[in-house]
């Protein structure tokens, strides 16, 4: 199995990304999402409120799509230097193991450490982690070594962002990689960095 992953500005493209991964048959199991809460994703039963009762912890465990695919299972938590984020998939329930185990262990914890288990460069894992702390989402997948470059392209099909060229972004404006210690984007943060980037949205 092999990972592949997605950053984007716009939710919106983002959950059409894991529909389209699931209609073209990738199993709801092997598919994460994780967005800022700022996006306003409304979680069943909690609607766009669901932040209040999210934990200060890495996680509050999986959230798994179920029979109804994976976005009907989207639940919150907060990550550490992120804050609140509306998440489902695999991806929640490493990224609370990895940060058990970087706390025992003193490894890379947290969404960070989830990516790179998953087998993300870590340098890339740095840049999806802060691009969903200001205000991006991501989407990851795990896929058979015969379905990578579909399943990569079903992900380019929806406006991702080049990262290479957020990563140069983000740097220029100072950034060295992600920190879990920092305080999370505020929303008026938020919305100055996708103005920053509104070309894309």
């Amino acid at each position: 199995m092999r990972t592949i992953t997605g950053l984007y500005d716009n939710y919106d493209d983002a959950r059409a990304a894991v529909s389209a991964l699931e209609d073209a048959g990738i199993p709801s199991d092997d598919i994460s999402i994780a967005t800022n809460e700022t996006n306003g994703v409304e979680v069943e039963g909690q609607g766009n409120r669901a932040a209040e009762g999210a934990g200060t912890g890495a996680g509050l465990g999986a959230m798994a799509g179920g029979a109804g695919g994976l976005l009907t299972g989207l639940g919150m938590l907060a990550i550490p230097g992120v804050g609140p984020v509306v998440a489902a998939g695999w991806l929640v329930a490493t990224a609370a193991g990895a940060a058990a185990g970087a706390v025992a262990g003193g490894a890379v914890g947290g969404i960070v450490g989830a990516m790179v288990k998953a087998g993300v460069p870590e340098e890339d894992a740095h840049l999806y982690a802060e691009g969903i702390r200001r205000g991006g989402s991501v989407v990851a997948a795990r896929v058979e070594e015969g379905r990578v470059a579909e399943s990569r392209a079903i992900l380019d099909r929806w406006r991702p962002v080049d990262i290479r060229a957020r990563r140069a972004s983000y740097v220029e404006q100072g950034w060295t990689g992600f920190d879990d210690t920092a305080d999370p984007y505020t929303a008026e943060q938020i919305a100055a960095e996708r103005e920053r980037y509104r070309s894309t949205l």
